[in-house]
């Protein structure tokens, strides 16, 4: 899960991150609203931890902002504890308010209670026949495949080649298996097929290529897919 953190004290936002990236999460880092929204905008973010007093835009501005076309869970950060500001922050969108100085265990288990509810609330939108391991999302039925939610161009085969490993997680094949399974019994190639299938799968899903986290090599035997 990729976290944006957004506020202008710099020593914070270095505190707030460290700890988050000792949970697991990605973590962005902004320092004004206006950045904050831009990130938003252009790339995938699960959750933003936004402060209220910023320059160039504060945070119920940029919180309005990113409500205009995002709805990515959004927890104010501020000093001030006035009810008024935290009714504005709810009215522009934000999910969730904790006022400074602030608890960091606090704050990691009201991100953890929200993507829980968010995660929750997006599998149940999922077909029951899909199959999801980190990034990666197959949907048999229609034979697409996503990152992040955006769909990938796969081939027949590269989908046909995923699909078998993903729905047998920690299953080795051999290529012999696969080039089988896959191409037939009478396909007249030869197993390098295999591999360059499997390279072409990983530049396309993988977030690095040459260290991927499920589509694993079993030296000496054959492939597997890590869930």
């Amino acid at each position: 899960m990729r976290i944006l953190v957004v506020d202008d004290e710099k020593l914070l936002v270095k505190g707030i991150k460290f700890n988050l990236e000792n949970d697991g999460y990605e973590v962005e880092c902004a320092y004004d609203g206006e950045q904050a929204v831009e990130i938003v905008r252009q790339g995938k973010v699960d959750l933003v931890i936004l402060d209220l007093m910023m320059p160039k835009m504060d945070g119920f501005e940029a919180c309005k902002r990113i409500r205009e076309f995002s709805k990515v869970p959004i927890i104010m950060l501020t000093a001030k504890s006035e009810d008024t500001d935290k009714i504005i922050g709810f009215e522009y969108g934000a999910d969730d308010y904790i006022t400074k100085p602030f608890n960091v265990m606090e704050l990691k288990v009201r991100v953890r209670a929200i993507l829980r509810r968010v995660g929750q609330d997006s599998s149940k939108k999922r077909p029951n026949d899909h199959i999801i391991a980190g990034r990666i999302e197959l949907a048999p039925s229609s034979r697409n495949a996503y990152i992040d939610g955006d769909i990938v161009d796969l081939t027949a085969k590269e989908y046909d080649l995923i699909e078998l490993l993903a729905k047998n997680p920690g299953r080795v094949y051999s290529r012999e298996n696969l080039l089988d399974v896959v191409w037939g019994y009478d396909y007249p190639g030869d197993i390098r097929t295999v591999d360059v299938h499997i390279r072409r799968l990983r530049e396309k899903l993988e977030r690095e290529p040459a260290s991927p986290e499920h589509i694993m090599t079993k030296w000496g035997v054959g492939y597997y897919f890590k869930a």
